[in-house]
């Protein structure tokens, strides 16, 4: 009966189950209320707000085409390179990077700053389409449905009609991930950058830099995702497990082209 319910409530609030989809990363069947078709309406909708909520594109043309052009060779290595990617730099103070559903991505001026090489923000742009093609949103879109759902059949109490747009922003942005699937997120992310002809140690590097920010504040990064001491940790062990050191000694780092492209021009 419970069942049978949320599934009368996904349906009014425009989530039509699909049964069980393949996740294109573990090639495992899952149950999850949102569809590809669906997630990519979702994050349609609330890309939408991110100028509103967060705060404005970058208003550099080069800048942008550069990041949208490294995103799109981590897209073109990915489990899903069907899937119309979009990578934007938004201009916000904060440290921090995020994916909305449907393959909305998204880096702050203030991570930019953070990075020095391309390479390093290749990896930023890895880990976030990876949440994406490994269908981390959704799962969590799920789980936090059926969570409240299961509260509001306790309550007796009757969900909204339709999910509001307004406000989405902030609530996907500050979604937090499971350990698992940072992990994973991290793990195919370095497999895309290193595919896509990068050095892994960019994403080692990334979080050595990230570690710094740390120290005697607090960024906004962390708040999403767990601290890069442990990370750095296994994704060393991933490299030489891998034999990803062999691509780590001729994989592109890409340096001179950040700094004229990025941190010269903000």
């Amino acid at each position: 009966m419970k069942i049978t319910w949320m599934l009368l409530a996904a349906s009014a609030l425009g989530f039509i189950c699909s049964g069980c989809d393949v996740n294109p990363v573990t090639g495992q069947e899952e149950f999850l209320l949102v569809s590809p078709a669906q997630e990519k309406k979702m994050g349609l909708d609330a890309s939408a707000q991110v100028e509103k909520e967060l705060g404005q594109s970058v208003q550099d043309q080069q800048l942008q085409d550069y990041i949208s052009s490294v995103g799109h060779k981590i897209a073109a290595v990915c489990h899903t390179p069907n899937e119309e990617f979009s990578y934007e730099a938004i201009d916000h103070k904060s440290v921090n990077a995020f994916a909305l559903p449907g393959g909305y991505i998204y880096i702050t001026t203030g991570l930019l700053k953070v990075l020095n090489s391309e390479a390093q923000l290749a990896a930023v742009l890895a880990h976030e389409t990876a949440h994406v093609t490994a269908r981390h949103i959704t799962q969590q879109i799920t789980r936090d449905f059926i969570i409240n759902a299961g509260i509001t059949v306790a309550s007796t109490q009757v969900p909204s009609p339709a999910m509001r747009v307004a406000g989405i922003v902030k609530q996907l942005e500050g979604m937090s991930f499971t350990r698992e699937q940072e992990r994973q997120a991290d793990e195919v992310g370095l497999n895309y950058i290193v595919i896509a002809g990068y050095t892994p140690y960019g994403m080692v590097e990334t979080m050595e830099a990230l570690q710094k920010q740390s120290d005697g504040r607090t960024i906004e990064f962390f708040s999403t995702h767990p601290s890069p001491e442990h990370r750095m940790e296994y994704i060393k062990e991933d490299i030489i497990k891998r034999d990803y050191i062999i691509y780590g000694k001729t994989g592109r780092k890409g340096e001179a082209e950040y700094k004229s492209n990025v941190l010269d021009r903000l």
